[in-house]
């Protein structure tokens, strides 16, 4: 695989669309690679807001239209031309940037339909403003010129992306894949203050993908975990780690 290749993986590896093999190789591409880790925190951001627009009902057309542009547009090479490729490197190329867009579809059209009730209107709205605070969030900290990404696999194929910047004092956590807890439990974050851990909040348990701004700054934190603790969360924890994750340096 080449640089050129790699380079084209921005976005499918923020929307976790590669084939494990593949997404070793581009994580071990982003340890030397401003252009690539800038262009995947700004992806992810995208995806972190079209997979909380829960209040936007995308037009009809618009997936027509899509559906129809898939077949030209691809993914720009970031900060400069794109290279020449072989032809079996551009098939695979074109194949994955379809992919990736047809995911960003499917996490618009997946957030956007949802039909509010008109005598819930004012508690919509709360939420939809609470959304978009927490979105704005996530969002400050994924797009932060100093953020700093880690990656783990977690349990039963889940990811774990956790995005770190100094500058904002502030982590986010992005899971993929995350098996629901057991009921009448929950998943709680910890920040690990060099063998101690802190509480960093609660994840909601009945979404499997989800993006949640760790509570708390980060105060000096060499990474974070994840337990498994009763509903309402535990002042320390009480279960086996399911994830530790390093802050990278």
């Amino acid at each position: 695989m080449t640089t050129a290749d790699l380079h084209r993986m921005t976005g499918a590896y923020a929307l976790h669309a590669l084939p494990p093999d593949e997404r070793e190789d581009f994580e071990r591409h982003l340890e030397h690679c401003e252009l690539c880790v800038e262009e995947t925190a700004e992806l992810s951001a995208t995806a972190a807001r079209l997979g909380l627009a829960t209040f936007a009902t995308p037009a009809p057309v618009m997936r027509e239209q899509v559906l129809r542009r898939i077949t030209t547009v691809r993914q720009d090479n970031p900060g400069g031309p794109v290279p020449t490729r072989s032809v079996g490197a551009a098939r695979r190329m074109r194949t994955m940037s379809r992919w990736a867009l047809a995911a960003c579809v499917a996490a618009a059209g997946l957030g956007g339909a949802t039909v509010w009730q008109h005598q819930r209107a004012e508690e919509a709205r709360g939420q939809a403003r609470a959304a978009e605070q927490s979105v704005d969030e996530i969002t400050a900290v994924l797009t932060a010129p100093d953020a700093r990404t880690s990656t783990a696999r977690l349990a039963d194929g889940a990811t774990g992306t956790v995005v770190v910047s100094g500058g904002r004092d502030k982590a986010v956590f992005l899971a993929s894949g995350m098996e629901r807890p057991p009921s009448g439990k929950v998943y709680q974050l910890w920040f690990d203050d060099h063998g101690t851990m802190r509480s960093a909040g609660l994840m909601d348990p009945d979404r499997t993908d989800q993006a949640v701004v760790m509570a708390g700054s980060l105060d000096g934190a060499s990474g974070m975990g994840i337990t498994v603790e009763p509903e309402g969360g535990s002042r320390r924890p009480t279960s086996d780690p399911v994830a530790v994750m390093a802050f990278t340096a």
